[in-house]
C-alpha cells in the first residue's frame, strides 16, 4: 500500500518524472484490489468441484449454480447507446461474423460467451469503496440499471457508464463486474466500440487469480486521462521475469515500460508492463476508430496480448474459430522462458471497471508526456485538482463509458 507523501510527491514533479514512474502508479492500487474483493472468487475456488455451469443450446445463454445480488437478470434493450442523453449515438455494432465454411476449423471452443441481452448474467457486480483510492461509488445491479449506468443499447451491445448528475457533493457512481466463471489457461476475446476517455477516467479490463499476487495478473487494457496507447502488464510473485528487453527479441510490437521483473513485491506492484505502439488502442484514438478486439491467450508459451483495430479484426475471430498461431506479433508478449504462466497465474476472472482520480489518474493529474497526454489536465479543465473536477462537471463524465460487444472464453479443446 502507498503512503500519502510518495503519491503527492510523484504528483508534483517534472513531466518525465511522472512518466517514469506511470508504469508504478499503474498497479500499485492492486493489492489493495486483491484483498478486498478476492473473498467471494476465493470461496468459488475453494468450492469449484460442486460448482456446474450448465451448458445451453444458446450460445448467449449460462446458468450458475453461484450468483448474487442481481445476478442472472437480462438487462431490457434501450435505444441510447450509452448511459447519457448527452453522449454521442455509436452506430458500431462490433465484428461482423462471415460464413463459417470461409474459415477453418478451430480446437478453440467458446465456454463462456457474455453478449446481447443476456451480456450481464454471470458477472458479480462489485459495491464496496473503490480500493484504488478513487472519487467513484461501485453499485450493485439494480442500482447501476435504474441510474441508468448499464444497459444493452438498440446495437445489442453493452453499455458500462459513469454517473453524469451535473454537480455531487463526494463520489460519482459508477460500475465494476466480475465474471463469475474462472479458468486456468485459454483465450479471452472482447470486442468493443467505445471505451472510457477523458481527464479524470482510469478504466481497465483485466483478469485476477486468488491470494494476490499468488495467482497473478494480466491487465489486458490500461491507462488514464487522455492516453491514447494501451498498456498490458502482467503481476506475480518473486521468479517471474522477461528474458528480454527488446521487443525485437520478445516478438511483439509494443515497448516495455520499465521493469523485466514481474514480482508485485520486488517492483513495488509495478511489475512488467508494455505499451502499445498504436494510437488508436486507447481511449479517444480508440473510440474514433470504432473500437476493435482485444485478445489475450494463456497457454504453455505464455500470456500474449493482442490488438486488431476495427477493420482489421482477423476473419476467424468474427466467425468464432479463433487461430491465434496465424495472427500478427502480438501487442504484449510474456513468455514462459523465465515465467511458467501455470506456476505464477491460476484460476482467473475477468474484470471491467471505471474508476475516477485515484492513485494514479489523480496522481499524474498535472503531468504531461505520455501519448494523448501533451497538456496537463489540470491546464485543460482549469480545475487544480482532480477531486474538484469530479465533483463538479457531470457533463464532462459522457465519453465515460464501455461500450462491449462480446467478450468470449475460449479453451483448446486439443490440449
Amino acid at each position: 500500500m502507498l503512503t500519502v507523501l510518495p503519491l503527492i510527491a510523484l504528483a508534483l514533479a517534472p513531466a518525465s518524472l511522472v512518466e517514469a514512474k506511470s508504469s508504478f502508479l499503474t498497479h500499485a492500487h492492486k493489492v489493495a484490489v486483491k484483498h478486498s474483493a478476492g473473498l467471494a472468487r476465493d470461496l468459488r475456488v475453494a468450492f469449484g468441484g460442486v460448482l456446474v455451469t450448465q451448458q445451453t443450446t444458446s450460445s448467449n445463454q449460462n446458468v450458475y449454480c453461484v450468483s448474487s445480488n442481481g445476478i442472472g437478470v437480462s438487462v431490457p434493450a434501450s435505444n441510447h447507446s450509452s448511459p447519457s442523453s448527452s453522449s454521442p449515438t455509436s452506430t458500431t455494432t462490433g465484428t461482423a461474423a462471415p460464413s463459417s465454411s470461409s474459415v477453418a476449423s478451430s480446437p478453440w471452443k467458446a465456454v463462456q460467451n457474455y453478449t446481447g441481452q443476456t451480456f450481464f448474467n454471470g458477472w458479480d457486480f462489485y459495491n464496496l469503496p473503490d480500493p484504488t483510492n478513487g472519487n467513484v461509488q461501485y453499485v450493485d445491479q439494480g442500482t447501476a440499471q435504474s441510474a441508468g449506468l448499464i444497459q444493452i443499447n438498440s446495437n445489442g451491445n453493452a453499455v458500462m457508464g459513469v454517473e453524469t448528475t451535473p454537480q455531487v457533493q463526494s463520489n460519482r457512481q459508477s460500475v465494476r463486474i466480475t465474471t463469475q466463471a474462472i479458468f486456468s489457461g485459454g483465450l479471452v476475446v472482447m470486442d468493443a466500440v467505445h471505451m472510457p476517455t477523458g481527464c479524470a477516467t482510469w478504466p481497465a479490463f483485466w483478469t485476477n487469480g486468488p491470494n494476490w499476487p499468488a495467482g497473478g495478473e494480466i491487465d489486458i487494457i490500461e491507462g488514464v486521462n487522455n492516453y491514447t496507447n494501451n498498456q498490458a502488464t502482467i503481476h506475480t510473485n518473486p521468479g517471474c521475469s522477461l528474458p528480454s528487453t527488446s521487443s525485437t527479441s520478445l516478438n511483439m510490437s509494443g515497448t516495455l515500460v520499465a521493469s523485466t521483473d514481474c514480482s508485485a513485491s520486488e517492483t513495488s506492484n509495478q511489475g512488467c508492463g508494455i505499451r502499445s505502439s498504436l494510437s488508436n488502442s486507447f481511449g479517444s484514438g480508440f473510440n474514433g476508430n470504432g473500437g476493435g478486439v482485444y485478445a489475450m491467450l494463456w497457454d504453455n508459451s505464455g500470456i500474449k496480448v493482442f490488438f486488431f483495430p476495427r477493420g482489421s479484426i482477423p476473419s476467424d475471430i468474427s466467425a468464432g474459430a479463433p487461430q491465434p498461431q496465424g495472427w500478427p506479433s502480438p501487442m504484449a508478449n510474456f513468455p514462459a522462458t523465465d515465467c511458467n504462466p501455470y506456476q505464477f497465474f491460476n484460476n482467473h476472472s475477468a474484470i471491467f471497471d471505471t474508476t475516477l482520480c485515484g492513485d494514479w489518474a489523480g496522481a499524474v493529474w498535472n503531468g504531461t508526456g505520455v501519448p494523448g497526454q501533451d497538456v496537463s489536465c489540470a491546464q485543460q479543465t482549469g480545475f487544480s485538482t482532480c477531486a474538484a473536477f469530479v465533483q463538479a462537471s457531470g457533463a464532462s463524465f459522457s465519453e465515460a463509458y464501455w461500450e462491449v460487444s462480446s467478450v468470449m472464453i475460449y479453451q483448446n479443446t486439443t490440449s
